[in-house]
């Protein structure tokens, strides 16, 4: 008989606001097996978080919280501070979203793990520190005894989170809480961690409750799914059913809204003829780091963020431009947009070559070139209504237009993007994420530009609300004739609404060619490991998804050998020397790629 780690039963959180009483969960009921993994999915604000907090103590003071958690057949509601300690972090672990905030950050690797044995083992000193070196070689973090002396800020974010994964593992939980695990990580090393858990939960006969808005994680990882929404379980069930046949119209909903690599796809619009209204060539941005070299001051290194890349966009076009973080997606879509110095390399938009030192034609070409930022609250101003967020534009470059005519403009765009015009005096506080992204949206296309900039402006939006973000960017380049630079990690968005996609890989570009055949027949390794490491929302299909695995956390972009990760037969083994360049190589027309070593050879060296 299968042992019950985890049952929960007519749960109720009811949080007292100023607003009045909000019910967070009603009257909930799941539980969790010994050994297997329950996914829990819905959409930001189904109460996911707040059940499996409420489980254990975890809600804010304001919270009430009623109804039956048992863990291992005891009741934990009602629990004192102290006798909930005694299991918390011991017998039940949890691994949030965000490692940097939940790692303390004055405290190394080795202080933070050492303090979990202490607690709850009494094992100190050197035996603490064996133990701790063991589980973050299991893990697979590389240089463990090293990495033990380090803060969580000199770790990448894939490298924190399996810090966080070893401390809440070595106690060799009972369950697993994992909220998010891998929302804020790039594809490989979502993977990487994904593959982690998974086999940390075989290896310990864990249970594991995943928490997550992603489809394609649940399908990958999850023996049983709850789906939630305000609050409440619609459904619950075995993952190939749920997946298969979904009972409840939400669930279905979620389903249709993900966009997926391997399915058929409504072809965007065709581009406009003619020439391009872009042309990037050779654009590079370098930063100079300061490093330790042995002198009392130190020195400085370049780090090439952008290293010689090279595009044209022709009106109405989409260009995808994915990658890991760090790659430079950002850094050269701002170096397009001049709102950073270009190291060397031109620009040239609409006809006109933007050098730094002509302002004047760098501020007639801003009302062309717009951008849309990935967080819509960190880039509108909360003092600000909407209207007068959406209306700034037209005060710089369209002030013939007088209070009447901009609050006309506005009121018509914001019901373009699907915005009801009476919350033209809102602020952004009082707006949900997806509401305020189309404000981004209005903002950026209130001047009706040739030229949009989308910085992962969807990544952080749930599957629905994204869903219909892309359709609004769609219908407003049929309508606009609008060219987009597209950036994302997510491979299967960018395939939802690009003609052409650019590969970065550490600021140059490894491949290049239209949309489906980039991502339906990829030639370069390190296109080929984002798409193998991208979830896909089918269980079936994910389990026999074949893996390409990069081994290895990034390299750093300070090291010139860095850039030839995948041509490693062409290297000067040296940090600091002048490295072969890879030549492009044209592989079917239009579709370019960057030379590589044979991919046993690139993905053994990698």
């Amino acid at each position: 008989m299968t042992e019950t780690v985890l049952e929960i039963t007519d749960l109720s959180i009811t949080f007292d606001t100023p607003d009045g009483d909000v019910e967070a969960v009603k009257n909930l009921s799941l539980k969790v097996d010994k050994g297997e993994c329950l996914g829990v999915v819905g959409e930001s604000g189904s109460g996911k978080s707040q059940t499996f907090l409420a489980a254990f103590g975890l809600t804010a003071d304001n919270a009430r919280v009623t109804g039956s958690v048992k863990f291992q057949g005891r009741e934990t509601l009602g629990l004192s501070r102290r006798e909930l300690d005694s299991f918390r972090g011991r017998h039940v672990a949890f691994v949030f979203q965000d490692p940097l905030t939940a790692l303390t950050p004055h405290m190394t690797v080795e202080a933070q793990m050492s303090e979990v044995l202490s607690h709850h083992f009494k094992v100190t000193g050197a035996a603490a520190r064996e133990r701790a070196i063991e589980w973050l070689e299991r893990v697979r973090i590389p240089e463990a005894t090293r990495r033990l002396k380090q803060f969580p800020h000199e770790l990448s974010g894939g490298m924190r989170q399996r810090v966080m994964i070893a401390m809440a593992m070595m106690a060799e939980p009972a369950l697993l809480v994992a909220d998010e695990p891998t929302t804020a990580l790039d594809a490989t090393v979502q993977a990487q961690v994904l593959d982690l858990i998974d086999d940390l939960r075989r290896d310990t006969n864990a249970a594991v409750a995943l928490i997550t808005h992603d489809m394609g994680v649940i399908a990958r990882m999850a023996q049983r799914v709850a789906v939630m929404r305000r609050g409440e379980v619609v459904e619950t069930g075995n993952v190939d059913d749920i997946y298969a046949a979904p009972k409840a119209d939400y669930t279905r909903m979620l389903l249709q809204a993900v966009p997926r690599i391997d399915s058929q796809r409504a072809a965007p619009p065709p581009p406009g003829e003619g020439a391009p209204i872009l042309a990037v060539d050779d654009v590079r941005v370098s930063f100079p780091v300061k490093v330790a070299d042995g002198s009392i001051f130190g020195g400085t290194k370049p780090l090439r963020a952008v290293d010689g890349v090279s595009f044209q966009l022709r009106a109405a076009e989409t260009l995808g431009i994915v990658g890991e973080s760090g790659c430079g997606k950002s850094t050269l879509a701002r170096a397009v947009a001049q709102l950073l110095p270009r190291s060397a390399g031109s620009v040239t938009f609409l006809g006109r070559n933007l050098l730094p030192s002509e302002q004047a034609a760098i501020r007639k070409a801003r009302q062309d070139l717009q951008i849309v930022f990935q967080d819509p609250l960190a880039s509108l101003d909360p003092r600000m209504t909407l209207g007068g967020s959406i209306a700034e534009p037209l005060l710089a470059f369209a002030p013939e237009l007088g209070r009447n005519g901009r609050e006309e403009r506005v009121k018509s765009m914001m019901a373009q993007v699907g915005l009801d015009p009476d919350l033209i005096n809102r602020y952004p506080h009082e707006l949900s994420g997806g509401q305020n992204q189309r404000v981004g949206v209005a903002r950026a296309m209130i001047l009706k530009p040739k030229l949009v900039v989308c910085d992962e402006a969807v990544s952080a939006l749930d599957v629905s609300i994204q869903a219909q973000i892309l359709r609004l960017l769609a219908d407003l380049q049929r309508q606009y004739q609008t060219s987009f630079l597209f950036i994302s990690h997510d491979l299967a968005v960018v395939r939802e609404i690009s003609h052409n996609v650019l590969v970065l890989y550490l600021g140059r570009a490894v491949e290049y060619g239209p949309a489906e055949v980039i991502l339906r027949d990829p030639r370069h390794p390190y296109t080929k490991a984002l798409l193998a490491a991208a979830p896909t929302p089918d269980p079936e299909a994910a389990r026999n998804k074949p893996r390409v695995r990069l081994v290895g956390d990034l390299p750093s972009p300070l090291d010139t050998r860095a850039s030839l990760r995948f041509l490693k037969s062409r290297i000067v083994d040296d940090p600091d020397a002048v490295q072969y360049r890879p030549q492009w190589l044209e592989v079917a027309p239009g579709h370019f790629v960057a030379e590589h070593d044979p991919p046993q050879e690139a993905f053994a060296a990698a």
